[in-house]
């Protein structure tokens, strides 16, 4: 990159930081977060321990957003300074550049952030990963999708709970699923919900010929505590285990592990993650509850028809997005025709310009 493509980059972004942060009512951002606070300062504060959870879960939101914005516009000032030393005679160094990668690093996923305007973007989120038919290829593709998704949750400083994570018998992964907490990540991972394939030569054939794999990926809301879903015990049949780990070998000699099965809708929802019942239990519930609210928000949609078959159907002509290893190298996603020979790059859970391309396509089709 030469300094005068790097002041014409930063040129040709000033009207979009402008524009985003025009959007932003700072003061508003640290009123919201000190009334919080102010609530901390009561002596009966725990006396409702549900409450005094999400009131400082509030305010550690209000100060993630506080957060980002004072980085995106001290890196604004910092890219500033530097086009103001380029155009003086100053010489471009790898700190200039990365400082202006950070930038605009910053400026993508702030832009990304106010895409997420639909009603139930702000919520939590919970990810489940499926194989398709195909057994010990399928799974494995299911361990490189958890690797993915799990890479790109850490890079984004997200925290994550594994709720149920069962090892195939040969190799790779059964299931997984993952609680993510945190605000906006529904509305993000939106974008992941579908069927993924994956056309590589397998590790796993001894003639080294080339297999096809399908997994699917699920994204359910965390439902929040204003938002009522209830569940009748009758309608439930709730079916105790013992959780097992790879080969089948017991990860304790109770029984466990949980199923919940919602008998009306046939949702099942299971966790073994946990030594106690009675966690497992509370973890289940807590799954089935997004799930049912899932179902309810695809039903308003006339969704429903479509998601049924879809979950049905992790196969050929169903997938969002296809991994090519061989005979070339490319991520394509088949709705917004993003790609990327960079596979490697996305398989280390460089994942934000696929979500990106979506919610742009996701405005545009509103």
């Amino acid at each position: 990159m030469t300094k005068e493509d790097y002041i014409s980059k930063f040129s040709n972004a000033r009207k979009r930081y402008k524009e985003l942060i025009n959007s932003i009512d700072y003061d508003s951002l640290l009123f919201e977060k000190s009334k919080y606070q102010e609530k901390t300062a009561d002596p009966n504060f725990w006396d409702d321990n549900s409450l005094a959870k999400q009131i400082l879960k509030n305010i550690s939101s209000y100060e993630k957003e506080i957060e980002e914005y004072d980085l995106i516009k001290q890196s604004f000032e910092d890219m500033s300074i530097n086009c103001d030393l380029l155009e003086i005679g100053e010489e471009l160094n790898d700190e200039m550049i990365t400082i202006g990668k950070n930038f605009f690093l910053l400026l993508d996923k702030y832009e990304t952030r106010k895409m997420l305007s639909s009603e139930n973007d702000k919520l939590g989120a919970i990810l489940s990963i499926h194989p398709g038919a195909g057994g010990v290829e399928s799974q494995d593709w299911v361990k490189m999708l958890f690797r993915m998704y799990t890479r790109w949750l850490e890079t984004n400083n997200y925290n994550y709970k594994i709720v149920d994570l069962q090892d195939g018998d040969e190799g790779g992964i059964k299931e997984a699923t993952i609680e993510i907490d945190e605000q906006y990540l529904y509305g993000q991972l939106s974008s992941e919900s579908g069927v993924h394939r994956l056309v590589r030569i397998s590790p796993f054939d001894s003639n080294s010929r080339r297999h096809t794999s399908f997994a699917a990926v699920f994204i359910f809301p965390i439902v929040s505590d204003d938002i009522d879903i209830s569940i009748s015990d009758s309608d439930l049949r709730i079916d105790t285990y013992r959780a097992s780990g790879a080969g089948g070998q017991h990860v304790n000699k109770t029984d466990s592990a949980v199923r919940i099965t919602h008998l009306k809708t046939g949702i099942v929802v299971q966790c073994q993650n946990q030594r106690s019942q009675l966690k497992n239990k509370q973890i289940a519930i807590k799954l089935l509850k997004s799930k049912l609210f899932q179902y309810e928000l695809d039903s308003k949609n006339s969704d429903l028809e479509k998601m049924t078959k879809d979950k049905k159907s992790i196969e050929w002509g169903s997938q969002i997005r296809s991994y090519v290893f061989h005979p070339y190298n490319m991520v394509k996603d088949h709705r917004t025709k993003y790609e990327t020979s960079n596979i490697a790059s996305v398989m280390d859970g460089n994942i934000d310009k696929f979500i990106r391309k979506f919610l742009l396509n996701r405005m545009e089709k509103k």
